[in-house]
């Protein structure tokens, strides 16, 4: 791919090919893919071979390049640029000229999505490999990298709902690291009306997106929208936001192992937040508990 169409792309005898608003779009279309080829090349790759002995070892290599694989975070960002470009201009003679070049079957996006399919084999492969190293020497290194990798799974997929925010007019860097997000039935009641809280459980809750940053938690509306693989991806209205400074929390609501509440202000603000399931609430509270702590 970076040979045959990425390069290509640069060479002045395949240049009338391409149409002008393709130029100066490659690091779009391909995002980072060159900096995870030379990772897997030059680093990963032989570290792994240093294994070929001792494969129960294996756990250590990828916890010495743990940070290199957020590459691939910044890699799955990028896709959805990538995808409404490529389809843009999927039918280009340039691409199809690079294709039959290279005599590849398949087009050029099912090589794109190579990347975000192998991050997510990388968990798939230790946890197979867990299961046959039990008691093994390098059993907790196995553990201690699947974790990880999970991890950076799961800060993708974060990343991926947080690049689809729209109506926030800061800057969404500023509000420290996204910990958590996910979709709530959330009922409100501010000292300001007139509402007690008892009479909220008879209002129709609001289905709210909430984004759990260390500095502020974001409410948005999610809105799906109709389209193809990432098009798919649904869109967040941003509501509004509460400064995690002035924020308190309590951990059960009468009635519902499910609900947990958020208050403002020394509870100017209450903010009474039904999770999908009681382990999703204890997720919660025990990160917006570190945060507060």
């Amino acid at each position: 791919v970076l040979q045959g169409y990425a390069a290509e792309m640069d060479n002045p005898l395949m240049a009338h090919l391409i149409s002008p608003e393709l130029q100066n779009k490659k690091h779009i279309l391909f995002g980072n893919m060159e900096e995870i080829y030379h990772f897997h090349n030059r680093i990963f790759l032989r570290e792994l071979e240093n294994y070929i002995e001792y494969p129960e070892l294996v756990g250590r290599c990828f916890l010495d390049q743990m940070e290199d694989f957020q590459i691939y975070e910044k890699y799955c960002q990028n896709k959805p640029r990538s995808e409404s470009l490529w389809r843009q201009f999927s039918d280009s003679v340039f691409f199809q000229e690079c294709q039959r070049k290279l005599d590849h079957k398949l087009s050029l996006d099912s090589y794109l999505l190579k990347p975000v399919q192998r991050i997510t084999k990388y968990q798939l492969l230790l946890k197979e490999m867990l299961k046959y190293s039990k008691n093994c020497e390098g059993a907790e290194d196995l553990q201690e990298a699947l974790t990880s990798i999970l991890g950076i799974l799961k800060a993708v997929n974060d990343s991926m709902h947080q690049i689809a925010i729209t109506g926030y007019d800061g800057n969404l860097n500023e509000l420290g690291k996204l910990l958590m997000q996910g979709s709530f039935n959330v009922w409100t009641d501010h000292k300001k009306g007139h509402s007690k809280v008892k009479d909220l459980a008879r209002f129709k809750p609001m289905q709210r997106h909430l984004f759990l940053h260390e500095k502020a938690v974001l409410f948005c509306k999610k809105r799906e929208e109709n389209g193809e693989g990432y098009e798919k991806a649904p869109s967040y209205s941003y509501k509004h936001s509460l400064n995690m400074a002035a924020v308190g929390i309590t951990e059960n609501v009468k009635g519902d192992a499910k609900k947990f509440e958020i208050w403002y202000n020394a509870r100017e603000e209450v903010y009474i937040i039904q999770a999908p399931t009681p382990e999703i609430k204890a997720t919660w509270v025990n990160e917006i508990r570190k945060v507060l702590t």
